[in-house]
């Protein structure tokens, strides 16, 4: 069975055995240093892993330097990792899928690791974790690591400390890092941007099949599942199969040359899940033989250090005493409309400059 460990901000999902076997460390483990945490992390001691996650999530001071020191000891340590990304509408069914389709890659002799990206989490307190609780099977399994996003954070805030947290668990030799996202705003691009695959998740007989579904995803989408394809929503399963898989040609190519493809499966039933994994396996492998697997890890990683680059000068910009002083005098400014927003701006830029 599994049971919650609090971590602070948030509750980590951690299989019993998984605590039996690692008694001794997890019971010192406040007291490892850096290096000895590296060494745990790259020998896959679980309890240590959610210790490094947790003190990447952390926001104090002294601990973003630890953090720092993990990510420099973990990012040399190169592993044949697969990143999915796993994107759909609520009640399409992203937790069975995922509980599903993560056991069957367990059983495939595969390490498996589920992370979410959850901004909505700062508002709700973690909601999230009621899907976690449902993966009864997945928590279970000793090859599988399931961990919620920490609440309490932006966006920008969640994607960081995810793409961290998937340097950590390459270096303890995850096989398959499954990334989901509740599917909304902005969270689906911050996946898209930081895996190999991404997999939209729809459900059939719910209305005009493509109606609500933005362009974007759509395009983003490297294959369309059509998932809960059982007892009597089959046909409409393959209908909605038909409609996207029409849609799909109206967009242009990517720039990889691939052409996602629409599949269905009932993740219930276990059924159409290793045809998926076959697409996600040979998807990889072209993209590999064609040298763009690497390229987009490249530019994934050009694209961090840029959005990190962005996040940091933000922050420093408001932690700044000087523009704390002076920006709410300048929104009254602008709100009363005695000088523009761009005037405004330049004063507070030109109060940093003078540092």
């Amino acid at each position: 069975m599994g049971y919650y460990q609090n971590y602070g901000s948030h509750i980590q999902i951690v299989h019993l055995h998984q605590v039996y076997q690692n008694q001794n460390c997890f019971m010192n483990i406040a007291n490892l240093n850096t290096k000895e945490i590296i060494e745990g992390i790259y020998s896959n001691n679980i309890a240590i892993v959610s210790k490094a996650i947790t003190i990447i999530e952390s926001t104090k001071p002294e601990h973003r330097i630890i953090a720092n020191q993990i990510i420099e000891g973990c990012i040399s340590k190169k592993h044949d990792t697969i990143r999915i990304g796993i994107t759909g509408v609520p009640g399409a069914g992203k937790s069975t899928f995922i509980e599903h389709f993560g056991s069957m890659l367990t059983g495939f002799e595969k390490k498996v690791a589920v992370l979410t990206i959850d901004p909505s989490s700062s508002r709700t307190k973690g909601s999230i974790l009621g899907d976690k609780t449902r993966m009864q099977e997945l928590v279970k399994d000793p090859n599988a690591y399931i961990r919620p996003s920490a609440s309490g954070s932006s966006l920008g805030g969640v994607t960081r400390k995810t793409r961290e947290s998937i340097v950590i668990l390459e270096a303890a030799g995850f096989d398959i890092i499954l990334i989901e996202t509740i599917g909304v705003g902005q969270s689906e691009t911050a996946v898209h941007d930081m895996v190999d695959f991404f997999l939209l998740l729809k459900l059939a007989g719910a209305g005009d099949e493509l109606q609500g579904i933005k362009r974007g995803i759509i395009e983003m989408a490297d294959s369309i599942v059509i998932n809960k394809s059982d007892g009597n929503n089959v046909q409409n399963a393959a209908r909605a199969k038909m409609e996207f898989a029409r849609a799909l040609h109206m967009f242009p190519p990517k720039e990889n040359g691939w052409s996602p493809e629409v599949l269905t499966c009932s993740a219930l039933e276990n059924r159409g899940l290793e045809e998926i994994w076959k697409l996600i396996a040979n998807y990889c492998q072209t993209m590999k033989e064609t040298g763009y697997f690497n390229k987009n890890r490249q530019q994934q990683n050009e694209k961090w250090l840029i959005q990190y680059l962005e996040q940091e000068l933000l922050s420093k910009f408001y932690q700044n005493p000087k523009t704390k002083k002076l920006l709410p005098l300048l929104k009254k400014e602008v709100i009363n409309g005695n000088t523009s927003p761009f005037s405004a701006a330049e004063k507070l830029l030109n109060v940093l400059s003078t540092n």
